[in-house]
Formats: C-alpha cells, structure tokens, sequence
C-alpha cells in the first residue's frame, strides 16, 4: 500500500525534455518517460477539456465547468488546463484530490515554466499560476484567476466525501499494478456517482480489465490513441 511507503522522488528528464518523477519505491514514474507534457496535454486537454467544450451547447459555455483531478501530483494537468482555458474562454471549477501533496523543495525544481514560457504566456504569469496551484491553502475554493478556482483536496479517494458534481474527470492514479484499490470498480462507482450527465472522464492508462470494470459502472468507452510511446487511451462518458 502507498500510504505506507515514504516515497522519495528523484527528479527525471523525460523525452519531450520536461520533467517527471520516478519513485523508486513503487518503481513507478508520474508521468510518461516519452514525454510528460506531451502525454498530459494528450490525454487530459485534447481528449478531455477541448472535447467538454466542444460538447456544450453554446447557451452553456458561460457556465461555470467543474473538472476533478484524481491525483494533482505535480501540479502539470492543471497548469496546462489554466493556459488551455485563456483560448477556450471558459469558466472553471477545479478540484484536485491528493492524499500524499509534493513538498516546495520538490516542485520548485520541475521545468514546466521554461518549457511552456512562450509570446502568449510570460514566464511571470506561468510562475505566478504554477506558484498559486502548489501554495494556496487546502480543502476550500481559491480563486487563482477570475475564470478559474481551485479547490485542493487533501484526501485519498477511497475517503473522500464529494461534495460537488463534476463534468470533467482526469483521472491521473499511479498504474493498476502499482495501485490496484484506485482502478476497482468501487472508486470507478464513486466517481460516476459524483459526475453530471454526459460527463467525461479521460485516463492514459488502456487496459482490458480497465475498460471492462468502467464497462460494468454504467461509462461508454471510447478507445483513443494514445500519446507518444503508448497506443491507446480511454476516453469514458456518463450516458445516464
């Protein structure tokens, strides 16, 4: 079991040059060794926030969309949600849950600002949004800007309460090897049971027994291709 673990992180480079973390107690990085922000903006923005937009009537998209993160770990799939949302205009409720948060002497050494630093996104605003998603307080709702709050869970998901309904699901738990209890068909139940209608819930991870078990839930799958050094993705949606 995780939580058992005093898991030490050593700092990686991975193919796309941005950083990731391998914890070598579970044998297990945080991201894909092809390339972290290539895989996140793959699985979670193309196939998960773009497509949420896209699927609203137009009367909806000055709603306010709520998206929860399972497992906000570096911080990447909401930083790179932030930057994605100055194009798609929309408003945003996040919620990350995370039972084991990076201390600062960790996240303060990944190289996402330097990457992503571009003519759209200063290095400033990059570091201000990086800053506010590791330091605001957890377990209530901060306004980062005012087209995005956050709330930080400090919970696991087999504890947690919901307490809102969610549109969007990212869905980032280590591997079903390495943490099977996060895959089971229980926590997949408490997350459909937490989602709206149509909601979508997006996962790198491809497996048979994966596709089966959100089968079993009550999901439709959708099988995507995956990114760079994986084959596929899951897509799953809500239908009832």
């Amino acid at each position: 079991m995780i939580d058992s673990l005093v898991m030490v992180h050593k700092l990686i480079k991975t193919g796309d040059g941005s950083h990731s973390l391998f914890v070598e107690e579970l044998n297990e990085h945080y991201h894909s060794v092809h390339g972290a922000i290539q895989e996140s903006k793959h699985v979670f923005i193309e196939a998960g926030l773009k497509q949420i937009s896209s699927s609203l009537p137009e009367e909806k998209q000055h709603k306010t969309i709520s998206i929860l993160e399972v497992g906000l770990g570096t911080g990447l799939n909401a930083l790179l949600t932030i930057l994605e949302n100055k194009q798609l205009k929309m408003k945003l409720s996040y919620s990350a849950l995370e039972a084991f948060p990076l201390k600062q002497e960790v996240t303060s050494h990944l190289n996402y600002i330097d990457l992503l630093t571009d003519q759209i996104h200063s290095k400033e605003e990059l570091r201000f949004f990086f800053d506010a998603i590791h330091v605001s307080a957890w377990n209530q709702k901060v306004e980062i800007i005012p087209e995005f709050n956050l709330n930080k869970i400090l919970n696991s998901l087999q504890q947690v309460q919901f307490q809102d309904t969610y549109n969007l699901v990212y869905f980032d738990a280590f591997g079903p090897v390495v943490q099977p209890e996060m895959w089971s068909k229980d926590m997949f139940f408490k997350i459909y049971g937490a989602m709206k209608e149509q909601g979508i819930l997006v996962t790198y991870c491809a497996k048979g027994i994966v596709k089966r078990t959100l089968k079993e839930v009550g999901f439709k799958i959708e099988t995507l291709q995956g990114p760079p050094g994986k084959r596929e993705m899951i897509r799953a949606i809500k239908i009832s």
